[in-house]
């Protein structure tokens, strides 16, 4: 070999110690020969973004303020106060980053529709500015060979609903969202065929209304709220919502559009601390409050047993009416995974004054087991990288709920928001991240569980919610200076991962 060659190998061999992690040493070879071909013919890849952290124009075209808009206007609120005020631009940039899609290969594109950009003050008047947006984007992505998977409620709010009736708090909403549900279908469903109601409302419950750190800012240690009641009530209604809407589509869209409807949970696999029997409880329990909060009702009606037990008279309950329309009421279940932590039980000395969601857990968490990382910490060290974790969560999700279908709405991991473009592109430990999980899906499947998705997170660095701009999830760097986008190596071996073979759907 040639002088020249030589010093090339042992540059790249450098770079990619460099760039390497043991994460990403140790999973090298777990999916080195994964591809598109070996997943079940018809399965669906895609990538996901959310309105409110992407779009930009947040206060034009008649957009409505949304909860998040004013919360971002208190200083300290989000990192380095910064808003969404223009974010990536997808309103204008759409076709930018469709066209990026369609390069890459991916079949779907999870985008979130924004309430107040619809209906600026949560009802009555249409906003037809903000609908010719979702119209130009559906059938653009139409054209371009993407099929579009419609989030109608991505944590945006509309603020007027708040101010009026405290939105989640009260029943009300129940009647607003099925309506602006329905005006969606209505006007998009003849091109749209993939309905998610709510995307994370567990978040919804427990940020805003638990430990308060998302709008509307409501907990006990807050200027208003109750954190032992409200989550609860919260969730209650968010179910009831979603229930009203996928009545509608059934009843008066479903059969003549050929579309379906589910909604997006969020999943953490809880692994027990130990093999004890206290510890495999915990674990239970964290997924009965973490995931049964939902998918119990849902598939059976009611409540898992363990938060009517714990909870008790503060858990709102269905009415045998609720029962009818709650129970079933999905097609497919989104299921959002990033991570795994351990659990372990937590006994109560003595009995709490404070009441919260979250303590009624009686569960602790760790990503720590006797002194070894439960997985490598990506750059916020909130998620760390287990993929067994996926595996788990799946089959978790078959053998609870009598394996409904399932997309998996989000999976991914993020980097520094200070990195460069030079350093932001070569994001070598993402490749091995999404090599890793879909490895994982795979053998889900293999076992049995009816997983027919995969939508990445996410398209495009953007604007991280509380973490404002200090973290990048996207497989597209974003140059928030210019709003050029830059493919990253991640983007490059989708692309390579989901080439088609000739004749194969």
């Amino acid at each position: 070999m040639k002088a020249p060659l030589l010093f090339l190998l042992f540059f790249f061999l450098q770079v990619a110690v460099n760039y390497a992690t043991p994460f990403e040493i140790d999973r090298a070879s777990t999916a080195g020969k994964l591809s598109r071909h070996r997943f079940p013919k018809g399965f669906v890849f895609g990538t996901a973004t959310a309105a409110y952290q992407v779009e930009g124009m947040a206060h034009g075209d008649g957009r409505g303020p949304s909860i998040w808009d004013a919360f971002v206007q208190i200083p300290g609120n989000v990192a380095n106060n910064a808003t969404a005020d223009v974010s990536t631009d997808q309103y204008h940039k759409y076709k930018i980053d469709v066209n990026i899609l369609t390069k890459l290969n991916f079949d779907a594109y999870r985008f979130s529709i924004s309430w107040s950009r619809i209906f600026p003050n949560g009802k009555g008047k249409v906003n037809w500015k903000g609908v010719a947006y979702y119209n130009r984007l559906i059938n653009y992505l139409i054209k371009k060979g993407i099929t579009p998977y419609a989030t109608l409620y991505h944590w945006d709010l509309p603020l007027a609903l708040e101010k009026d009736y405290d939105s989640f708090l009260s029943s009300k909403v129940v009647e607003d969202f099925a309506n602006y549900a329905e005006f969606c279908f209505k006007t998009f469903g003849d091109r749209v065929k993939n309905w998610m109601t709510f995307n994370e409302p567990r978040v919804v419950a427990s940020h805003g209304y638990d430990s308060g750190d998302f709008p509307p800012a409501r907990c006990s240690n807050c200027t208003v709220g109750n954190s032992g009641t409200e989550p609860y009530i919260v969730t209650h209604n968010i179910i009831l919502s979603h229930a009203a809407a996928v009545q509608r589509y059934r009843e008066k869209y479903q059969k003549k559009q050929g579309g379906r409807i589910g909604i997006v949970l969020e999943f953490m696999w809880y692994e027990p601390l130990t093999h004890s029997k206290a510890d495999n409880h915990a674990a239970q329990r964290a997924r009965d409050f973490h995931v049964g909060w939902y998918m119990h009702p849902l598939v059976y009606g009611e409540y898992p047993r363990s938060i009517q037990e714990l909870v008790g008279e503060r858990l709102p309950k269905f009415t045998q009416e609720d029962v009818k329309i709650v129970k079933g009421s999905i097609d497919f279940l989104g299921m959002n995974h990033y991570t795994t932590n351990y659990a372990y039980d937590i006994h109560p000395s003595k009995p709490k004054t404070n009441l919260s969601y979250r303590d009624d857990w009686n569960v602790g968490t760790s990503t720590v087991k006797n002194g070894v990382p439960i997985g490598a910490n990506p750059f916020t060290k909130r998620h760390p990288i287990v993929p067994w974790g996926m595996r788990k969560a799946l089959m978790y999700m078959k053998e609870t709920y009598g394996n409904p279908t399932i997309i998996v709405t989000e999976n991914g991991m993020d980097d520094p928001g200070s990195e460069t473009l030079r350093e932001g592109v070569y994001d070598s430990t993402r490749v091995r991240f999404y090599k890793s999980y879909l490895a994982q899906v795979k053998k889900a499947i293999d076992e049995g569980a009816n997983v027919k998705g995969y939508f990445a997170w996410s398209l495009l660095d953007n604007f991280e919610w509380t973490m404002g701009y200090t973290s990048r999830y996207g497989i597209v760097y974003v140059d928030y200076n210019t709003l050029k986008r830059y493919p990253k190596k991640s983007a490059y071996w989708f692309k390579t991962f989901l080439k088609r073979k000739k004749n194969r759907v």
